[in-house]
C-alpha cells in the first residue's frame, strides 16, 4: 500500500471521527445528488431529442457500409 493511500485513509478516518464527535452524520448531500441526477437525465433527454435522428442516421450508415448493403 502506498504512503499516499495511507495518509488519505488516515485523514478520512480523522474527519469521520471528528464529525461523529460533533454529532454530525455522514449521510452526505442527498438533495444535491438528487438534483445532479435529475439535471443529468434532463440533459440526456434534451440532447437525445435534438440529436436522436442524426445519430440514428449515422449508425444506420455505418451498419450499411459494414454489411455492404
Amino acid at each position: 500500500m502506498s504512503t499516499t493511500r495511507l495518509v488519505a485513509d488516515g485523514a478520512r478516518s480523522r474527519c469521520r471521527f471528528a464529525r461523529a464527535a460533533r454529532g454530525e452524520s455522514d449521510r452526505g448531500d442527498v438533495p444535491g445528488w438528487v438534483l445532479v441526477t435529475l439535471m443529468t437525465a434532463g440533459l440526456v433527454i434534451a440532447l437525445w431529442a435534438i440529436a436522436g435522428p442524426a445519430l440514428v442516421n449515422v449508425f444506420q450508415t455505418a451498419i450499411d457500409r459494414v454489411t455492404g448493403v
